[in-house]
């Protein structure tokens, strides 16, 4: 069966959803790319944009991005925490000494104990407030807390499993939600969700599930400088690729995440702004090393990756991608100097394969899960079914088990290893390679395997769990990029994944748009942007 024929969402409907927002004064208007609007509870749900649109807006981390540049990749800033350190005792232990004055949306105040609460929510079993959709969304991104104290009111102490220089970027996910609005819900998550309360720049104001959430400006916001500029930002679920570019052209929407490739030439004949640029992001098929499994076996592993032609992949894509020869792009200082290069051959992929014991008399067959959309995802089903050509091309049967993006999520979170993966070799997961936790550990390290963590293949490599423990209690700069270069060196080399491109974040939107950064991130600032009138 063709993929297209899965489409969730067909053009018609999104032009009869979208004929009912008309447009507004200072209200921009964004088509995501996800099937639904994201969970609003400080724990996303829905990956990636998930966080963008309904995390980022609505709350904030102890630390976040600076995403005010386009020309240089985003670092860490002092967010709800105004500084971070280790103690002096104990690697181990984090001091994070919090901002003050700061309130949530509810007028109830943001301290120590909102960020304890906010920890107990995801770890403690026991505590009120636990709730199992939020230990599940939040483990896999800050799993290395270990416990926990109050020092003062603005002052918290965290100790991590290990001692682990990058802990301060998975801080980057733990999103502070009101606690009094909990209460005030009825402590009832389901009920907070419909009326959420964090400290970010953008309220909640409406919410028709799978439709529509509309974002007001948060006017007491810490940050003046990132007080929104907008009357309103609405956020629309449209997850099928032609049906977003219909929307836009139509002017039903300002703003569409992942144009349909095969329209940009249109697109820009018609006035729209397609904006692109480098982003740490990769679009991978992050496969099953365990006994058993096809890619146990290295030379099926490299075989898959010289069988793919990336150019073809981005001339489909109308160049809203740039191929992929590892985990890292070129030039990344972590990059390292692999041996093993990723390129088009398919006589050697060929041979490799005749050489593990497949060909004509016993093929290949590999079973692939992937989305119909998501968070990242770029044009899954178009992306695949070009893979899976190439495939047949060396004599790989490759097959497909499709879900809706938060069930491939779902999927993900279990692990190679789970029941309900038997018979799937791998997964098709875009993921963020913003830092080195991101970018390499949580994938390598043996005590990231789900559900702990994202080590989704089970990958325990002799050689790069020790560099992984090394480069963990590691805090000068220079020698984290040697240690990290010897890491990535060895990922490639041995396959563990199949590369395809990499991402460069394609947005199309109307020339009324005005005052956007393209942040060097997965995620966006909407604070600055504003409509011309």
């Amino acid at each position: 069966m063709s993929l297209k024929k899965l489409l969730p969402f067909s053009l018609m409907g999104a032009m009869l959803i979208c004929s009912q927002w008309a447009q507004a004064a200072g209200t921009l208007r964004i088509a995501m790319t996800l099937a639904d609007i994201p969970v609003m509870d400080g724990a996303p749900d829905q990956g990636t944009e998930g966080v963008s649109f309904g995390g980022y807006t609505v709350f904030d981390p102890l630390i976040e991005w600076d995403l005010s540049k386009s020309d240089a990749a985003s670092v860490l800033r002092p967010g709800l925490a105004t500084k971070w350190y280790i103690s002096p005792e104990d690697n181990s232990h984090w001091i994070f000494e919090l901002r003050k004055g700061v309130k949530f949306h509810d007028g109830s105040d943001f301290n120590a104990d909102a960020v304890i609460f906010n920890l107990e929510r995801v770890f403690n079993k026991d505590f009120p407030a636990y709730d199992v959709s939020i230990q599940k969304q939040m483990v896999p991104y800050i799993n290395d807390v270990k416990s926990w104290k109050k020092l003062d009111d603005y002052k918290i102490e965290i100790e991590t499993k290990k001692v682990d220089a990058f802990f301060p970027y998975q801080m980057t996910r733990l999103l502070i939600a009101s606690p009094a609005q909990w209460e005030k819900m009825g402590k009832s998550w389901p009920q907070f969700r419909q009326h959420p309360s964090g400290t970010g720049p953008w309220k909640l104001d409406k919410l028709i599930p799978h439709q529509e959430a509309d974002l007001v400006p948060n006017k007491d916001y810490w940050d003046k400088a990132r007080e929104p500029k907008l009357d309103r930002l609405v956020l629309l679920p449209i997850p099928e690729p032609s049906a977003r570019t219909a929307a836009l052209l139509s002017g039903t929407v300002d703003w569409i995440e992942s144009p349909a490739p095969d329209t940009v030439d249109r697109l820009k004949k018609s006035g729209m702004v397609i904006s692109t640029n480098t982003i740490p992001h990769v679009w991978p098929y992050t496969v099953s090393v365990l006994p058993g499994s096809p890619f146990a076996d290295i030379r099926v592993r490299k075989a898959v990756n010289l069988g793919i032609d990336r150019d073809g992949m981005v001339q489909l894509l109308h160049g809203l991608a740039t191929p992929a020869t590892a985990q890292m792009a070129e030039g990344n200082p972590w990059y390292g100097n692999p041996s093993f290069k990723i390129k088009y051959d398919p006589e050697e992929a060929k041979r490799l394969l005749k050489e593990a014991g497949y060909g004509p008399d016993h093929p290949l067959k590999l079973k692939i899960a992937i989305s119909t959309s998501g968070s990242g995802q770029m044009y899954p089903l178009m992306m695949n079914e070009f893979i899976q050509e190439d495939m047949r091309k060396i004599g790989v049967d490759l097959q497909f088990d499709v879900f809706e993006w938060e069930a491939l999520r779902g999927r993900r979170r279990g692990g190679a290893a789970a029941p309900e993966n038997k018979g799937i070799d791998g997964i098709n997961n875009s993921w963020s390679t913003t830092d080195p936790y991101y970018a390499l550990i949580r994938y390598l390290d043996p005590k990231e395997v789900p559900p702990e963590g994202t080590n989704w293949g089970g990958i325990n490599d002799p050689v790069i769990t020790p560099l992984i423990r090394q480069v963990q209690g590691e805090f000068d700069p220079a020698k984290q990029d040697k240690l990290l270069a010897q890491i990535h060196t060895r990922f490639v080399d041995q396959a563990y994944f199949i590369w395809v491109v990499h991402d460069v974040g394609s947005r199309a939107m109307s020339p009324n748009v005005q005052g956007y950064v393209h942040a060097q991130s997965w995620y966006s600032d909407y604070s600055p942007v504003s409509m011309k009138q």
